[in-house]
């Protein structure tokens, strides 16, 4: 019938490290007024891209993309946890159908995700379970990282096919946009840590994840008062970013390389190819238009900050 799409940027640090409590009421109210048009827009169906933390995909198996045909939300950084609903034989007949048009997916039937995937859910939609979802991953941060143009055609394949299924589809990306937390890496980590990333991370004692959220909260205030401290953010490349999404003008991306993109907006700024695969599926639908654009730069998140929607210009 129609599509709704919501990009809105994700950050573990809500609640922990804050900004000045008019830049949060700020945040917030973006936040309702994205709430009140998707429950407006009555979805029938969610398409969630997000990204992964070395929460639930580890380098013992580390795909581009995959597809959950069952999932369950960690609930790290205090964010909800449990099962979201996936209706398991659509998501199989899109795993299919994504494959059939020449895009290499994995799928999981026990897929596990973190806040990336929790915090949209729960902020737009009001809890996990709410909604059916097909919820898809895309690598992040994990090098050899997937590039826009791989990311723009998932999207285009995904959107074809949930095109087709008559139902009001809600295509919501988390993530982004300009950012480089304290994320570990394969080729840097001591033996401990990468024996976690390579996947006993996936089940962590409770009190070493405290430690590793420990981390993240001790370098988000570290670089409030020094924003040298980690990548800067790039407000002036963000908004760029958001204006040719909103022009349609996403294949110019595809020839921004991943090495270009960390040394411009940092190297957890990958999980914006999550807004190109929604815009991207968002294009089954013909030209669209955006609305209700936001975007700040806030440290206390390490995050460029940015929530943006658009729907059909025919709907």
């Amino acid at each position: 019938m129609s599509a709704y799409v919501h990009c809105l940027s994700h950050t573990p640090l809500v609640g922990y490290v804050d900004p000045a409590p008019e830049v949060l009421a700020e945040v917030d109210g973006v936040i309702a007024a994205a709430r009140a048009r998707i429950a407006a827009f009555d979805p029938e169906l969610v398409v969630l891209f997000a990204p992964d933390h070395y929460n639930g995909f580890f380098y013992d198996t580390m795909p581009p993309f995959c597809l959950g045909m069952a999932c369950h939300a960690i609930g790290d950084f205090h964010s909800l946890a449990g099962d979201i609903p996936v209706p398991a034989q659509l998501a199989e007949a899109c795993a299919s159908a994504v494959m059939d048009d020449g895009i290499d997916l994995a799928v999981s039937y026990c897929m596990q995700v973190d806040h990336g995937f929790a915090q949209p859910l729960e902020f737009l939609l009001g809890g996990l379970d709410t909604r059916p979802v097909l919820p898809v991953f895309i690598n992040g941060v994990a090098v050899p990282l997937p590039g826009f143009r791989r990311a723009r055609l998932l999207g285009e394949a995904i959107g074809k096919f949930v095109r087709q299924l008559d139902k009001r589809v809600l295509i919501l990306a988390s993530g982004g946009i300009s950012h480089q937390p304290p994320v570990p890496e394969l080729v840097s980590a001591n033996a401990h840590m990468r024996n976690r990333l390579l996947g006993s991370g996936k089940h962590l004692p409770a009190e070493e994840r405290q430690l590793r959220q420990a981390r993240t909260i001790s370098a988000a205030r570290g670089f409030v008062e020094d924003q040298s401290s980690l990548h800067p953010l790039n407000p002036e490349w963000d908004n760029q970013f958001i204006t040719l999404l909103e022009q349609g003008r996403l294949a110019e991306l595809d020839g921004l390389s991943n090495a270009e993109l960390s040394a411009i907006a940092g190297k957890s700024a990958h999980e914006i190819k999550t807004w190109v695969a929604a815009f991207a599926a968002l294009s089954a639908w013909g030209p669209w238009q955006s609305e209700a654009r936001y975007y700040r730069p806030i440290p206390e998140w390490i995050a460029g900050f940015g929530s943006l929607s658009a729907a059909p210009k025919n709907r």
